[in-house]
């Protein structure tokens, strides 16, 4: 399944339950483990695992089985790694403390610069 169309899979079955503020993380420059990620809140620890369980649901649907799913017992952060797109289901006050968003905006451009310094030494040597 293409990338995009994973995420719009992820993006629907979130919205589907209304998940709440739901953003998308274009991580593929910055890591080999995926493509992209998506990061939403629940209300509740109930709603965490009905979010993520509808996002597995839906993938089974579609003929995928995620690769793993960690935290469903505790409801209060719920990652399913789906390959290319892995979808954190949290309660917002989980959310807030990871921050997952800022977290993996910061990263482009010390990437970058490392990447850079990289390149300059093979340049050189």
């Amino acid at each position: 399944m293409q990338t995009d169309t994973l995420k719009s899979l992820v993006v629907d079955a979130l919205e589907e339950l209304k998940a709440r503020d739901v953003v998308e993380l274009d991580v593929a420059e910055l890591t080999s483990v995926t493509d992209v990620m998506v990061v939403a809140s629940g209300t509740s620890s109930r709603h965490v695992s009905a979010l993520a369980d509808n996002v597995i649901e839906k993938a089974k649907e579609a003929g995928l089985r995620p690769l793993g799913v960690e935290g469903q017992q505790s409801g209060e952060w719920v990652l399913v790694d789906l390959g290319d797109v892995i979808a954190h289901v949290m309660m917002p006050e989980t959310r807030q403390l990871y921050d997952l968003e800022r977290l993996w905006a910061d990263l482009p451009a010390d990437s970058r610069r490392a990447t850079g310094d990289a390149d300059r030494q093979e340049l050189r040597g």
